[in-house]
């Protein structure tokens, strides 16, 4: 019979409530188990400000050096940091990588995501779940007589230098610009890229704190954007920019203030990167796909819609050798990262836009907001999604259907896409139309009454 996998494993990565779901203990089984399940010779680690992190990362290190894994530790650090050291020092004989962090789950949580060599990302499917096995069977291989030795590395001046090969620092000019670290991670890389740029940074919560005093960074969540939207209004600032707590999704609000959705700011960057790569391919999640489409082929690129999901993403790209891939939801991947996502990269390009072309980001956003009026992602805790689902595809059986990430259906004014959470009971809803805001609204309530 199988034996039940910690429940701290998810699909991509390891989050857990501490230490109920994840110690100290389990963290150095996983240490051995990653080394063991890769063959892994030399591993970055890093971790976010979690007051359970300094444990959780000694235990998973001493896992992976009992392996006789060498270990190189970049300390608190973000997610996207610990990718680059591990694409970047492939040379140097990193073959993997590991960040301690939670992200923007509640502050008792931890986990940990992972990346094999050139920060390919590890999942369910490639080499988790059998690390899981290993780990709740106890068959671990024994440890080496030879343990691997441990060396603090801090890798932030090449990331920095890297971060701003994106951008030419002599045409910038010099934006006010507000910055909410939510008590993150990410301050200690705006104060050290502050040295290289010419803005005023009105800075937010800028200190790491893991007892989050203002709560968990996630402005994703509506909630959480008042605080930032306030204080580019009182200080005039040319716009705002938010992070989660290891900085792998950043978040803008323009000079007025207002919250731009992550839609309209994946067919912002593709524009701009395609002005270097021209014709290059740009991917993009189905949940909302008429407004990048339109920008992809105005800007002469090649639009291709993927599976949401990070894992599904990066894969992709590396198929396609795309330039970029963005998702609503915030991530942006840039192939020149490693094929992963950044949340550094993609406010530095918007600023650069707005040095050079002399408009206020409300006008870069505003004719694309007005062409693709959309929903904003609504989500739903319900008993059956399937049900659900099934209902809406019976109802609107007469609209051009798509099945790349749950159910798309579009018809020539509107279109809307369904799909389950990889992670919770949730059904997550978007509808966009071609410029119509009341159609938008009416099916917008129509698509709510199937679910509520």
């Amino acid at each position: 019979m199988d034996l039940p996998l910690p429940p701290c494993f998810k699909a991509y990565d390891i989050r857990g409530k501490v230490p109920d779901e994840l110690n100290p203990a389990l963290a150095r089984d996983i240490g051995r188990a990653f080394a063991a399940v890769y063959g892994l010779k030399k591993v970055v680690v890093g971790r976010d400000i979690r007051l359970s992190g300094p444990d959780l990362l000694d235990s998973l290190v001493d896992g992976l050096r009992q392996m006789g894994t060498d270990v190189l530790d970049l300390g608190i650090c973000g997610t996207e940091e610990m990718y680059h050291a591990t694409f970047s020092l492939e040379k140097d004989g990193v073959d993997g990588g590991v960040i301690v962090t939670a992200s923007h789950n509640p502050a008792d949580y931890n986990g940990m995501k992972f990346v094999v060599k050139g920060a390919r990302p590890v999942t369910g499917e490639s080499g988790l779940a059998k690390m899981a096995r290993l780990v709740v069977a106890g068959d671990l291989p024994e440890a080496e007589k030879n343990r691997g030795k441990v060396e603090r590395f801090d890798n932030k001046e090449n990331y920095v230098q890297h971060l701003l090969g994106y951008i030419d620092t002599a045409k910038l000019k010099p934006l006010k610009i507000v910055v909410n670290s939510g008590n993150g991670c990410a301050g200690a890389i705006v104060d050290l890229l502050e040295k290289h740029l010419p803005f005023q940074f009105i800075k937010v919560y800028h200190e790491p704190d893991g007892t989050f005093p203002h709560g968990v960074p996630n402005p994703l969540l509506p909630e959480k954007r008042d605080e930032t939207s306030r204080i580019v209004r009182e200080s005039g600032a040319d716009l705002g920019i938010a992070w989660d707590g290891d900085f792998d999704r950043c978040f803008f609000w323009d000079e007025n203030g207002d919250f731009i959705e992550g839609y309209y700011v994946v067919g912002l960057l593709a524009e701009e990167i395609l002005k270097k790569e021209a014709g290059g391919t740009i991917l993009y999640d189905p949940r909302l796909i008429w407004n990048t489409q339109a920008q992809v082929k105005a800007a002469g690129g090649v639009p291709l819609v993927t599976r949401t999901g990070h894992a599904f993403i990066k894969e992709r790209m590396r198929l396609e050798d795309a330039v970029y891939g963005g998702e609503m939801s915030a991530h942006h991947y840039f192939r020149d990262f490693g094929y992963c996502d950044s949340g550094m990269i993609p406010w530095l390009l918007v600023s650069a836009m707005l040095s050079r072309g002399g408009m206020k980001l409300s006008q870069l956003v505003q004719d694309r907001q007005a062409a693709f009026p959309v929903s904003g992602e609504i989500n739903n805790t319900v008993k059956d999604p399937d049900a659900i689902i099934a209902r809406i595809e019976e109802h609107y059986s007469d609209g051009e259907k798509e099945y790349t990430d749950g159910l798309s259906v579009s018809y020539p004014e509107f279109r809307f896409n369904i799909r389950k959470s990889n992670t919770e009971p949730l059904l997550r809803l978007n509808v966009e139309s071609r410029g119509d805001v009341e159609l938008l609204k009416r099916k917008t309530v129509e698509l709510l009454s199937f679910i509520k």
